[in-house]
C-alpha cells in the first residue's frame, strides 16, 4: 500500500495511493486522522483503512494534479545519518565510522515533491543528497535489538538532503548547515513497510543533476542498515509513531567532484529508489522578504 499527504484549502491530507488515484482517508472513513502522525499515533491501520477505501467506491483523486505537502508535515524527530556509505564516507577523505554520524533536522526545513529547493542567499555551496526515508509505525521501546526493530517500521520514502555546505563545516556539529528553509525533500509517496525486502535493502538508489546521473548505488550498501540504525537509536532514546530516520547518501555529491557542483537556480533535483519512487524538486534562489 502506499500513501502521500497532499493540500486542501492550506492544509495537509493524509490519502491512500493506488497508481495515480489517490482517496483522501478521513474524508472517505472519518475515524482516520487527516495527518500520518496523528493517524500512526491514534494506533490506525492505515494499510487496511487504505484497502477499505479503495474498496468502497469512494472519490478519488489524480496524484498528478494535486499539490502535495512533505509526508510527515511536522514529524516529532527527523534524525539523519551522514557517512553511511562507506563510498561517500571515503570520498569525503574519512574512513568507515564506527558509529553513526547523527543529527538533527527541523520540520521547518522539509518540503514536498514539485516544491522549490531554495539556495539560501548566504551562501552559493548548495549541494544535494539522495537518501532513503523510514518512518516509523509503532512507539520503539528503550533497547530495542536489531532483531525486533523493523516490526516498528511503517514505510519507506524518498529524501534530499540538501545540504548549505559551507554552513555545515561552521561548526564541528552539521546541524546549522541541514535546517536552512526549503531544503528537506520528502516524498511524493510512502510505501509500506511489507512491500519491500526487510529493511528496504537491495534498492537501486538514484540521483540525478538535470537528467544527469550524479549519484547511483544500492541499499544493500549502507554502513549501518535500518535495523541496525534503529537498535542503536533506542539505545539513547524513545521512538515515536510519525518519527522519521533519513539514512545518509551514497558517493558522488557535488561537493566532493573536482572541480565542486552546486545547485543553483533553474537546476531540478531528482532521487529515485527502486519501488519506493521518484522525488523531483526544481531549485530557485531563495525568496528575501523586506525587513523592518
Amino acid at each position: 500500500m502506499k500513501f502521500t499527504t497532499f493540500l486542501k484549502d492550506g492544509k495537509a491530507r493524509l490519502a491512500a495511493v493506488d497508481g495515480n488515484d489517490v482517496i483522501d482517508l478521513n474524508a472517505a472513513q472519518p475515524q482516520v486522522p487527516a495527518d500520518m502522525r496523528a493517524a500512526l499515533v491514534a494506533g490506525i491501520d492505515l494499510a487496511a483503512a487504505g484497502k477499505t477505501a479503495f474498496a468502497s467506491g469512494a472519490p478519488r483523486l489524480k496524484l498528478d494534479s494535486l499539490t502535495l505537502a512533505p509526508l510527515v508535515p511536522e514529524p516529532g524527530k527527523i534524525i539523519c545519518l551522514g557517512l553511511n556509505y562507506f563510498d561517500h564516507a571515503k570520498e569525503g577523505g574519512r574512513d568507515k565510522p564506527d558509529y553513526p554520524w547523527f543529527f538533527f533536522r527541523g520540520a521547518s526545513s522539509l518540503i514536498a515533491h514539485k516544491a522549490v529547493g531554495r539556495v539560501p542567499s548566504v551562501s552559493t555551496r548548495f549541494d544535494y543528497e539522495a537518501e532513503l526515508a523510514v518512518v516509523i509505525g509503532t512507539r520503539v521501546p528503550r533497547h530495542t535489538r536489531q532483531a525486533t526493530a523493523l516490526r516498528h517500521v511503517f514505510g519507506y520514502a524518498c529524501f534530499n538532503d540538501m545540504s548549505v555546505r559551507d554552513y555545515q563545516k561552521k561548526t564541528p556539529q552539521w546541524t546549522i548547515g541541514k535546517n536552512f528553509d526549503d531544503t528537506g525533500a520528502f516524498g511524493p509517496v510512502l510505501v509500506t513497510a511489507d512491500e519491500l525486502a526487510p529493511g528496504a535493502t537491495g534498492l537501486k538508489i538514484q540521483g540525478r543533476l538535470n537528467g544527469q546521473v550524479m549519484q547511483d548505488a544500492n541499499t544493500s550498501e549502507m554502513i549501518f542498515s535500518v535495523a541496525e540504525t534503529i537498535e542503536l537509536l533506542a539505545d539513547v532514546l524513545t521512538l515515536e509513531p510519525g518519527d522519521v530516520i533519513v539514512m545518509g547518501t551514497p558517493a558522488g555529491v557535488g561537493q566532493a567532484r573536482t572541480p565542486p557542483v552546486w545547485m543553483k537556480a533553474g537546476d531540478v533535483y531528482e532521487v529515485e529508489i527502486e519501488k519506493v519512487g521518484l522525488l523531483s524538486n526544481p531549485i530557485a534562489n531563495e525568496l528575501l522578504d523586506e525587513v523592518l
